[in-house]
């Protein structure tokens, strides 16, 4: 299990995070939802070691301290894919899922290296990828490359951040269906922050709700997509139908309508 007790965090005098408390076990699934500005990145900045809370602790299952560890073994643990991927080179798909051994690259790939970055491929249907340039592929498939390159540093916990951003409706649901059995197959557990709070219900396991660097509620999706806790987060009115056993938020109006004129 992945813990996080009483982090705190603040950029100069402000307050980003305050006593954030959390688990995440293997092979579940939690969304961090809240509106723009709230802290969902900065909590996964915390996680991933890339930077050091005010106060608190993040631990793993051993209780090995997290902020005490080197990059390396922290990168063993923990696999990161961000939102975009900026190339500055070209770069084929094997290559650029290969990095994900970095943690464990000495000098040059060993064989077990090359093997992993293979079956990884294969077993995300991405082989067919693996010589072309990544800057080429679609969005769709370029974030399941950067999962895959993840997945190659056989982490215990996998950290996403917008991982359906920018991505069309189609390639939404391969991605998140793609984590889901990710998480299942291999154990791993998934913390992602998202906006979605549609996909978010569909695919977590739990849901934490931010606000003002604070969580609000920490539940399954049925307890936390509430009209009244959607109110009181995003300022907004919604409908909130089940579907296939899942909330379905729909957007109403705004609690304060923004005045603007033309």
């Amino acid at each position: 299990m992945l813990q996080v007790g009483n982090l705190s965090f603040n950029y100069g005098k402000t307050c980003v995070l305050k006593d954030i408390d959390l688990n995440v076990k293997k092979g579940e699934i939690i969304s961090v939802l809240g509106p723009n500005g709230v802290g969902k990145t900065t909590l996964l900045k915390c996680l991933l070691g890339m930077i050091k809370p005010c106060s608190g602790f993040i631990k793993m299952d051993d209780d090995m301290d997290i902020l005490k560890m080197s990059p390396t073994h922290r990168a063993r643990l923990i696999g990161y894919v961000p939102q975009a991927f900026p190339s500055k080179f070209p770069m084929t798909v094997f290559d650029t899922v290969l990095m994900g051994r970095k943690p464990y690259v000495r000098f040059v790939p060993s064989d077990k290296d090359l093997e992993v970055v293979a079956k990884v491929l294969i077993s995300m249907n991405l082989n067919h990828l693996g010589l072309k340039d990544f800057d080429r592929i679609s969005g769709g498939q370029k974030q399941k490359v950067l999962i895959a390159r993840a997945i190659a540093q056989e982490p215990d916990y996998l950290v996403l951040d917008e991982p359906s951003s920018n991505l069309d409706v189609r390639h939404q649901l391969e991605v998140m269906d793609m984590l889901k059995k990710l998480a299942q197959k291999k154990n791993i557990g998934i913390i992602m922050a998202m906006h979605s709070l549609n996909l978010a219900s569909r695919f977590s396991d739990r849901i934490v709700m931010l606000k003002s660097g604070c969580i609000i509620c920490n539940g399954t999706p049925l307890e936390v997509m509430t009209p009244k806790i959607i109110e009181m987060v995003y300022k907004i009115e919604v409908n909130i139908n089940r579907i296939n056993g899942y909330p379905y938020t729909i957007p109403l109006n705004p609690v304060e309508p923004v005045e603007f004129s033309v």
